[in-house]
């Protein structure tokens, strides 16, 4: 993997990571431009297809941030896609059991440790003339632990080998575990949340993986790496426009004499679901 990352991670230090839903090359470009260690483009919940997140993969490249995909589901047609377009990173959602993390750590893998097809288009041309015996070391799998299944397995999920780490999607696990008995929210307050996901983060460290966990502020991403996340996303490109954009003009509105705030427009709040 990046040896950025790789130096970060060895040094029990957390990564910090930017997630991307909005379809555009720009957007993709400043946001990797700002010095995050990881950036997902969210092909499950973001607005992008196949050949948009190849374009905007190719906007990172003056960038050394480490590219991560979300992909839609856990299908291999996707996953080899976007590997072979120079991904180097997959978190893939609703894993629910062993079997299905095996299944996914073999799309992500060349024979003998899986079953990923050779073709490597844009990737070997790109990443290194040896890719092909390199891609395997090169890759890192994350497996979303999100629903009530999931939870219950997470200790075998987190065993399974090629599975690099899991990463929790907060508004699913607590849809999952609670349904509507809990509100929809990011950044979990409650016991019981917290207590899920300080199991996630313990069967991943006691099975030697990492784990990642998206939050909606800086000051809850401080407070998952100070408890041991190896990951913590903290910013996505829809929310930080929309929050910026709101904003700006709630201060050009309050400096604006004369105005009395008629218009104006609310943003999704900071436990939007559009933060993954």
């Amino acid at each position: 993997m990046d040896e950025r990352v790789k130096r970060l991670w060895n040094s029990g230090r957390t990564a910090i990571g930017g997630w991307i839903l909005l379809p555009d090359e720009i957007t993709t470009e400043i946001m990797a431009g700002q010095g995050f260690d990881i950036v997902t483009i969210d092909v499950q919940h973001g607005l992008i297809d196949y050949q948009k997140a190849l374009a905007m993969l190719q906007a990172m490249n003056g960038s050394p941030t480490f590219p991560f995909a979300r992909v839609p589901w856990l299908d291999p047609a996707i996953i080899m896609k976007l590997l072979d377009a120079g991904f180097l990173g997959i978190i893939c959602p609703m894993i629910n059991n062993a079997e299905e993390a095996r299944r996914l750590a073999s799309y992500v893998r060349y024979p003998p440790l899986g079953e990923r097809s050779f073709g490597p288009a844009r990737a070997g041309f790109i990443k290194d003339p040896a890719y092909g015996s390199k891609a395997n070391d090169l890759i890192q799998c994350l497996a979303m632990i999100e629903t009530a299944e999931g939870y219950r397995n997470v200790e075998g999920i987190a065993r399974v080998d090629g599975i690099d780490g899991v990463y929790i999607g907060p508004f699913d696990l607590t849809l999952g575990l609670y349904g509507n008995d809990l509100p929809l929210g990011i950044d979990r307050e409650e016991p019981e949340m917290l207590e899920a996901i300080e199991r996630i983060l313990n069967a991943a460290h006691a099975a030697g993986k990492k784990a990642g966990i998206h939050c909606g502020s800086p000051e809850y991403a401080a407070r998952m790496a100070d408890l041991g996340f190896d990951l913590v996303v903290v910013a996505t490109d829809l929310v930080l426009f929309s929050s910026a954009s709101k904003s700006t003009l709630e201060a050009t509105r309050r400096l604006t004499s004369g105005d009395d705030g008629a218009g104006e427009q609310s943003a999704p709040p900071s436990n939007s679901p559009y933060e993954g």
